[in-house]
């Protein structure tokens, strides 16, 4: 694998501005407008986050690739609130042991808001 090249392709018209950005090791599709769930970030509510490992950035007449990153693209995004998942329930138990274990987990995220999305 090279370095730094950055691979253009054409795609149909009409298609929306969206880029792959990697936030805390997960990978989201976004464009502009959406509303998504992070992993959880330590901003305030209402601040301005700024994403720069974009792997890829789509436009209306081309689409740029990142090898691995696109350099000069980012994201930024403004921090809506910190929410947690729905419950999950966790059971353990093991037979004629008497042996029973009832947890829950609820993971917290950080719904942003994607803001501006460009090089």
């Amino acid at each position: 694998m090279g370095g730094g090249t950055v691979e253009t392709i054409i795609p149909k018209a009409g298609i929306p501005m969206y880029a792959v950005v990697d936030i805390a090791g997960k990978q989201f599709k976004v464009a502009q407008n959406d509303k998504i769930h992070v992993p959880t970030l330590k901003k305030e509510k209402g601040a301005t986050v700024t994403f720069d490992k974009v792997l890829l950035l789509a436009s209306d007449n081309e689409v740029s690739v990142g090898n691995p990153l696109v350099s000069g693209a980012s994201v930024e995004a403004t921090v809506l609130d910190h929410v947690k998942d729905d419950k999950l329930v966790v059971f353990k138990k093991k037979r004629r042991k008497g042996y029973r274990v009832k947890r829950g987990h609820r993971q917290a995220y950080t719904q942003v808001q994607i803001t501006k999305i460009g090089k």
